[in-house]
């Protein structure tokens, strides 16, 4: 008889004593896994013959996949939208400190910069798998240049950008390079936005819409040439007008292709965002909804001026400002906040809010097939959370990167 040694010398953890998020149900079952997958315990028993090396009690814990932060700042003192000698060494310790919110792997996201600050970041921002040197980079999110001046937020104006005759060339000169860029957010209303649209996707690029006055059928015709997600939904964007509901109609919209769903990103920390305008669009919509922190440098950080990009930032509890206004910009929530947040503010179940920053991130990539979910044969990133959602514990490829009692909490 086979034993489980023939088919890999690796050890097989099995998680006991847990619920389990799989098919979008908290199942009471065990989690088994070997070198960082997640393994069929069927096909063990029967193919292999094998059985677990190690066991480990979980307390009644709940594990879920790990979150995915498709917009985040930066955090801990650290703004990935300034060009710094040491930018490597920042982009490690946000990704090593966010491990303790339950992120395991994120979008580094530069705001609106010159052209000098993408060519200088950029090619210092490679894709990686997470571990205990920190979560996982998926690739960069670059909100803007190419956004409306109306609703720039808390985005230079002087640094914004339009689209000229070579649309596309535009944007590639501006960024200098797209290899590691999984996310862009434009405008969809800037004349020739289509066609860089259609080029984005070609390439694999999640076109997002975001800081826009673009009416619904700007926005719908947008989403016909590829784009895929609504950046911090209600926010930087025109409000919901019954005659025209612009952006936010993408949610209810008949024109979005057959086969396509839109996603949108949601800050739900109990600021950008009014607890009923969340119930709204959650209702609207919930296969959709995209947990995102938004999070800036000041994220961990006492109250106090901080720097998002060119602009400097003030603190004030949990509210963010352009300094010596009252703009917002950015969050110093953290994701497990957040999805502690929404599952208050929706009564939705545990389930829908573990799956808005897990699955549905996972979805808007294309990568659910090993991140986002616990089926079998995937990246075994997860949590181990109590049963008002607090991070217990961190895994990314089956190893324990957090912990709680190690800090002595």
């Amino acid at each position: 008889m086979p034993s489980n040694k023939s088919v890999s010398d690796a050890p097989i953890v099995q998680f006991t004593n847990c619920r389990i998020l799989r098919d979008h149900q908290l199942q009471r079952e065990d989690l088994w896994v070997r070198e960082g997958k997640i393994l069929n315990p069927e096909k063990l028993f029967f193919d292999e013959k094998g059985s677990a090396d190690v066991q480990l009690d979980c307390k009644d814990s709940i594990i879920a996949p790990g979150f995915i932060d498709v917009q985040i700042n930066g955090g801990f003192g650290v703004d990935f939208s300034l060009a710094t000698d040491d930018f490597k060494s920042g982009i490690e310790l946000v990704s090593q400190k966010i491990l303790s919110h339950g992120v395991t792997s994120f979008c580094p996201t530069l705001v609106t910069s010159p052209p000098s600050v993408y060519h200088q970041v950029l090619p210092q921002i490679s894709v990686r798998n997470g571990g205990a040197h920190g979560a996982g980079i998926l690739g960069a999110h670059l909100e803007g240049p190419f956004i409306s001046k109306e609703k720039k937020g808390a985005h230079p104006e002087h640094c914004l950008r339009t689209f000229e005759a070579g649309a596309f060339q535009d944007l590639l000169a501006t960024y200098g390079s797209l290899d590691c860029v999984q996310i862009v957010t434009l405008a969809p209303e800037m004349r020739r936005s289509n066609e860089v649209i259609q080029e984005l996707t070609k390439r694999g690029i999640c076109v997002s819409l975001g800081h826009s006055v673009a009416n619904l059928s700007q926005a719908e015709e947008a989403v016909q040439h590829g784009a895929t997600f609504i950046t911090h939904l209600f926010n930087a964007m025109l409000p919901f007008h019954h005659r025209d509901p612009g952006i936010v109609g993408l949610l209810t919209s008949d024109k979005i292709p057959a086969g396509r769903r839109v996603f949108y990103g949601m800050i739900s920390d109990g600021i950008h965002t009014n607890p009923a305008a969340l119930r709204i669009a959650h209702r609207a919509h919930p296969k959709g909804l995209v947990l995102v922190t938004d999070a800036i440098a000041g994220m961990g950080l006492a109250p106090g001026r901080h720097t998002l990009g060119q602009q400097v930032v003030e603190i004030d509890g949990l509210n963010t400002y352009i300094a010596g206004t009252k703009t917002l910009s950015g969050s110093v929530a953290t994701m497990d906040t957040c999805v502690r947040h929404f599952q208050e503010a929706t009564g939705c179940s545990v389930e829908t809010a573990l799956e808005a920053a897990s699955l549905h991130p996972a979805q808007l990539l294309g990568i659910e097939h090993k991140k986002g979910t616990l089926n079998y044969d995937s990246d075994a990133d997860f949590l181990m959370l109590n049963d008002s959602l607090y991070v217990q514990a961190t895994y990314i490829a089956g190893e324990e990167v957090w912990r709680q009692d190690a800090l002595g909490m």
